[in-house]
């Protein structure tokens, strides 16, 4: 019967040290954000259709916005709302003063939006940013954090798939993947 007890008992103070520990380490964890590439904001399905077409020739002669709309380049991963994440890319302002710009696309390449047709709808984030980021920004890469909500925005200049009240805008360094 003592033995009984010590060994209920030794389980519970076991229980209460993982309890103790693993709780913190997980909430932690709940709080990072997720790292995104901007493959990962294209669904599954969609992506293997692409590649299935890759090799197909394209039609440089169609409406770029047309082209844009296609159920292929539009599609968005749904799971994704509401998940607190992590993206590098590319600003291209939208609104904000000489100061600071608290609005902006995120892009996944330098230009997009501003100098061709803009990219797909799900490769464009439409970012609010309360802080503001310095003008001087818009020319380097960026990691923005915060969570991230599906659904169309439209701007002057593109559709975005994606929208994102950021909480965090730094400059993009390869050792921080």
């Amino acid at each position: 019967m003592y033995i009984k007890k010590r060994s209920n008992r030794f389980r519970y103070y076991q229980h209460l040290l993982l309890a103790v520990f693993i709780i913190p380490l997980s909430a932690a964890h709940a709080d990072s954000a997720k790292t995104l590439g901007w493959d990962d904001l294209i669904p599954d399905e969609a992506m293997a259709e692409l590649k299935k077409i890759a090799g197909a020739a394209i039609n440089h002669n169609g409406d770029p916005v047309e082209q844009q709309m296609s159920p292929l380049l539009s599609s968005v991963k749904k799971e994704l709302d509401g998940q607190k994440v992590r993206l590098p890319g590319f600003m291209v302002p939208l609104d904000g003063d000489e100061n600071k710009v608290t609005e902006f696309l995120l892009v996944p390449y330098f230009g997009a939006c501003i100098h061709m047709p803009p990219p797909p709808t799900n490769q464009i984030v439409h970012v609010n940013y309360a802080k503001g980021v310095h003008p001087d920004m818009l020319y380097d890469p960026v990691w923005i954090e915060g969570p991230i909500n599906v659904g169309e925005v439209e701007s002057d200049l593109a559709v975005s798939g994606y929208s994102m009240k950021a909480v965090d805008v730094s400059i993009y360094r390869e050792d921080e993947q």
